[in-house]
């Protein structure tokens, strides 16, 4: 992953969001001889923008100085971001608003939503329902921040859509000038840790698929390790991997929903049946056990890298945020599910709560099947997220000059990052654990630390000015994402070399 850094500015085309739920994103050429208004001021764009979304031409250092060469008659400042260059009126694959929605949710809801029962056991009752809620509204405020300063940074620039990686350096680029010559880095650093999310949600699935897999076989026959069903799990996926085309993994992927839906269901009718007294179960656990409750929490809330990928596509973005927008309406329902999940399944099932409460079902045909329909359902979703490392190396393999040799390569590349995911699974076949550290290290930066860093810095440019309320809001937010940072890593390296050694 480290070794491909060099490339990094060419990685990630088009057809990638972080998530890679929205569907192949075609290049956007928008005429700047289109007339819009904005109040009373009506502004005609000279120029043709060609625009590549999540692509780094559509970043500042250059375009910022011809723009401002060729379009000195073009007064920004006065054009809201939604009416000028956010409009949508001439892409042929905008999205709806209802899709959008339904995007927002699938790319929020997956392996974490079983796992907020074990959070809760980690945090108590009703701790864990104050946490849970609290993270929800910071996760959400930090998702309006980063819509905010992309629509604040594409007014400035005049661009058409940004991307996480690219607001990030598009903000440094244009802020402070001590600052500006740290973007190319910045961007790397986010584009770091987006991968190393992704790989993180591999594993993730290896050891989920392999362990709902494992029980079921295990209530009929002899017992066998669960190392075992990981390289049957990962023999699989080899030629599944193979699937490079995003529409054919999308039919997948729509499979892999119903099957979801069908499996949450089912899982949450059990939980909530002949639940015993609130008192069974401890109301707050040690302050000690917060780590890993921040770090499976915010594992399932890093849905922040697909907020502005589905924004960028929407045929009405202005709908995406505010108070009332697709944003908050979908973070409301994500936390509700949370919510529900984690309470009555730690209420149900106590200290006794697996890292995935499908584990926690019993041994019935009904409770036999939701186990490997969800199984099958996160095998097939292992597609899309394989996409994401395997597009890493694309670049690279492109300046083979032999076809011949690129076929090879990929295919050895491919197997490779298929053995490597594997041999990390093998070496932490805890799913608990894993969800943990990834959300700690990962998530725990992308969803609460850069989001308030970004704001500060967008808003510290010439001209403008940030209140102290909202910087000491920033500042506070930033100090709960380092803490849970560096808690959370310490707490599941710990953990995780524990049980190791054991």
């Amino acid at each position: 992953m480290f070794l491909s850094l060099f490339a990094m500015d060419e990685l990630f085309s088009p057809e990638v969001s972080s998530s890679f739920l929205t569907s192949n994103m075609k290049d956007l050429t928008i005429s700047k001889s289109l007339w819009l208004s904005a109040g009373s001021v009506v502004t005609k764009l000279k120029n043709s923008v060609h625009m590549k979304t999540m692509s780094q031409e559509n970043l500042c250092p250059e375009q910022i100085e011809n723009n401002n060469d060729d379009d000195d008659n073009l007064n920004t400042e006065t054009i809201p971001a939604s009416i000028n260059v956010r409009s949508r009126e001439l892409m042929d694959n905008a999205t709806s608003n209802m899709s959008s929605l339904m995007n927002f949710l699938k790319g929020n809801i997956g392996t974490g939503i079983l796992a907020m029962p074990y959070a809760f056991a980690q945090a108590g009752l009703w701790l864990g329902l104050v946490g849970i809620l609290i993270l929800g509204a910071i996760a959400t405020h930090c998702m309006h921040m980063l819509v905010n300063c992309s629509h604040k940074l594409c007014e400035r620039t005049s661009s058409v859509a940004l991307d996480y990686p690219d607001v990030v350096e598009c903000c440094l680029r244009t802020g402070p000038q001590r600052l500006r010559s740290t973007a190319t880095i910045f961007r790397k650093v986010i584009y770091v840790f987006i991968t190393f999310t992704q790989f993180g949600f591999c594993c993730v699935y290896i050891v989920f698929v392999a362990q709902n897999i494992k029980q079921p076989i295990d209530y009929f026959h002899t017992k066998i390790d669960i190392k075992v069903y990981i390289a049957i799990t990962a023999a699989l996926l080899i030629p599944y991997c193979f699937i490079s085309n995003l529409k054919t993994l999308s039919i997948f992927s729509l499979l892999a929903n119903l099957l979801t839906v069908c499996g949450l269901v089912i899982t949450f009718q059990y939980i909530v049946q002949k639940l015993p007294p609130i008192d069974s179960v401890a109301a707050f656990k040690p302050l000690s056990n917060l780590p890993s409750f921040f770090g499976t929490a915010i594992y399932s809330f890093e849905g922040i890298s697909l907020v502005l990928p589905i924004e960028n596509k929407m045929r009405t973005p202005q709908d995406f945020g505010g108070w009332t927008g697709i944003l908050t309406l979908g973070m409301v329902i994500v936390v509700c599910l949370y919510t529900s999940i984690g309470f009555y399944g730690y209420l149900q099932f106590g200290c006794h709560v697996a890292g995935s409460i499908t584990l926690n079902l019993p041994s019935q045909w009904l409770y036999i099947m939701v186990k490997l329909l969800l199984a099958i359902a996160i095998f097939i979703s292992f597609g899309i997220q394989f996409y994401v490392p395997l597009n890493l190396l694309k670049p690279v393999i492109g300046r083979i000059e032999s076809t011949k040799i690129q076929k090879i390569v990929n295919f050895f590349i491919r197997i490779g990052l298929i053995l490597f995911l594997c041999i990390l699974a093998l070496f932490v076949p805890y799913l608990e654990l894993l969800i943990t550290l990834i959300g700690a290290f990962a998530s725990s930066g992308l969803a609460l630390i850069f989001p308030p860093l970004i704001e500060i810095v967008t808003y510290s440019a010439e001209g403008e000015k940030l209140s102290w309320i909202v910087f000491m809001k920033d500042i506070f937010i930033i100090l709960i994402g380092v803490l849970g940072f560096v808690t959370g890593t310490y707490t599941s390296i710990a953990d995780i070399i524990h049980k190791v050694q054991l």
